[in-house]
Order: structure tokens, then C-alpha cells, then sequence
């Protein structure tokens, strides 16, 4: 599996020569896409102008149309299924870094609400919503080529304005926006994050709950109130997402990954691996070709 770690990495797939931490699309005709799962480690907002496409998104199958949004956050692993003839979109990356620059609150982006599956919304839009998001992009693309003391800042809000556009098209139940909901959204995205990052070296929720400084009830219950699971779920999920990237590496043996996963043995990562892909490490790699 690959990673693109970077927006040049990326984008250089591509044949596309760019060394800013943001980047707006043409929305010109893609011919050439990946054609094996890959990670990203930024964010992405795609809006689906014409056609369809399939995609497989952190193991689960979703299908955009005219109007579509994905909105994805940094460890997104995406696979392009069936990419239909008609299908264009216009894309957005941006770095995390580049947007909260002189933000003092950090946690911006987890408070807006964006993420209903932890790291990725798909979200159905209308001609409406969709031509306003689209001219706000072509805004954001007039304005980079600009050469001003403030084109950065001004740069900055106007993907402000399409993340605040994009979360009130999300938003379902208004009363979400109180701060007790919020409070407890951002410390779900909190302990999100920090799962992405421990989850090979840390597994027991009580870490998280120390981390976090709040009880193991207590962060149970905000977990399940946000995403329906518990934070053992969410912490094997990170597992198993870091998994598929490493098993996608033909040069590591299933034992180096199962090690460097944290197992105690082969047989006990396979166990794992079983349970959440309903096939052996060994199956899926052939499944990939690797």
C-alpha cells in the first residue's frame, strides 16, 4: 500500500509540480489513478461535478455522484474501485499546519463536526450547496496566484469558509452545536488521534483515558456517544489500518509486521487480523498481489 506523505509526493504522481502546503484542482478530466489502496496524511475535501465513482474507503465501499462530498483527515486509506466516463471533481488538499497558523484554539477542525466515521465524511449534497462550494474553490484558485503581504491569510479563510459550508451540510441535528456536545466531540477526535499515533505501541484503553486525564468510564461513554463503538474498537481499527499499509510492503515478513504491530506471536496477530478482515494476513496479501 502506498503512503503519500506529502502534497508534492502526491501530486507528483500526477505529473504536477507543487511545493505549497495547499493545492485547488482544475477539475479537468482525470486519466490516471492509483489503482492500490493508499494513505494520505493530509486533508482533502473532493466535490463530485459530473458522474460517479466508487471508492473504498478505509475498508468500506462508498458510491459518490453529482453533488457528492468526501471530506477526508490525514490517515485516510482510500481505494479507487470503478471510476465512471463521465466523472469529474474538484479537489482540495491543504495541511493541517498551513491552516491553523496563528489559530489559537488547535482543535478547529474537530470541532466543526466534519468526521461522522472518525477520519472521513462522504456526504450528499444539491446543485445548490455544490455550485456555492465550487465557486468558493474557484475563489481559492484565482487567489493563489496572487502576490500580496496578506494572500496567505486571506488564502486561509477562504478554506475556513469551505470547511464552515462543508460542516453545515453535515450538520443533521442542530443541537449538536451545543457546548457540552462539542466538548465532548473534540475529546472523541482527542483520543481519534492519539490512537492513530499509540495504537502499536499502546492498546489499553486506560493509557488513552491517563493521556486524555479523565476516567476509563468517562471516556467510554464519550466514545460510544460519538461513534456507536468502544475505545478498544477504535484503538484495533488504527491497528488494523496501520496493518494493511505494512502488509502492502513485500520486503517485511508477516512475523516483522506481526512484532512491530505489538503481538506476542504470529499466530495472535493473525487472530486479530481474522477477526476484522475475515481473512488471514497471508490471504490478503495475495489478494493485493504482493
Amino acid at each position: 500500500m502506498k503512503t503519500y506523505e506529502s502534497l508534492h509526493e502526491t501530486l507528483s504522481f500526477y505529473g504536477i509540480n507543487c511545493h505549497q502546503p495547499y493545492y485547488i484542482s482544475s477539475g479537468n478530466p482525470i486519466f490516471n489513478f492509483p489503482k492500490t489502496p493508499f494513505r494520505i496524511d493530509f486533508y482533502a475535501l473532493c466535490i463530485c461535478t459530473a458522474g460517479n465513482i466508487t471508492v473504498e474507503i478505509d475498508n468500506r465501499e462508498y458510491h459518490i455522484s453529482k453533488n457528492g462530498l468526501l471530506i477526508s483527515a490525514p490517515s485516510t486509506i482510500l481505494k479507487f474501485l470503478n471510476i465512471g466516463k463521465e466523472f469529474r471533481m474538484k479537489l482540495l488538499f491543504f495541511e493541517k499546519n498551513f491552516l491553523l497558523k496563528n489559530i489559537s484554539n488547535p482543535f478547529f477542525l474537530e470541532r466543526l463536526g466534519l468526521f461522522n466515521q472518525a477520519s472521513f465524511n462522504v456526504i450528499t449534497s444539491d446543485d445548490q450547496h455544490s455550485d456555492k462550494l465550487s465557486k468558493l474553490l474557484e475563489y481559492l484558485h484565482l487567489t493563489t496566484k496572487r502576490k500580496g503581504r496578506f494572500t496567505e491569510d486571506i488564502i486561509r479563510t477562504i478554506i475556513f469558509n469551505l470547511l464552515l459550508e462543508v460542516a453545515e451540510i453535515a450538520l443533521v441535528d442542530k443541537d449538536n452545536t451545543i457546548q457540552e456536545q462539542d466538548d465532548n466531540n473534540c475529546l472523541f477526535f482527542k483520543f481519534s488521534q492519539l490512537a492513530q499515533q499509540e495504537a502499536f505501541k499502546h492498546k489499553d484503553v486506560k493509557y488513552y483515558a491517563e493521556k486524555l486525564f479523565v476516567s476509563n468510564k468517562y471516556l467510554i461513554n464519550i466514545v460510544k456517544r460519538a461513534s456507536g463503538k468502544t475505545p478498544h474498537q477504535i484503538i484495533d481499527e488504527c491497528l488494523l489500518k496501520e496493518t494493511y499499509i505494512l502488509l502492502a510492503n513485500p520486503e517485511l515478513t508477516i512475523s516483522d509486521i506481526a512484532y512491530d504491530a505489538g503481538f506476542n506471536s504470529v499466530s495472535a496477530f493473525g487472530r486479530f487480523f481474522k477477526k476484522y478482515a475475515s481473512i488471514s494476513p497471508s490471504e490478503y496479501r495475495k489478494q493485493q498481489h504482493v
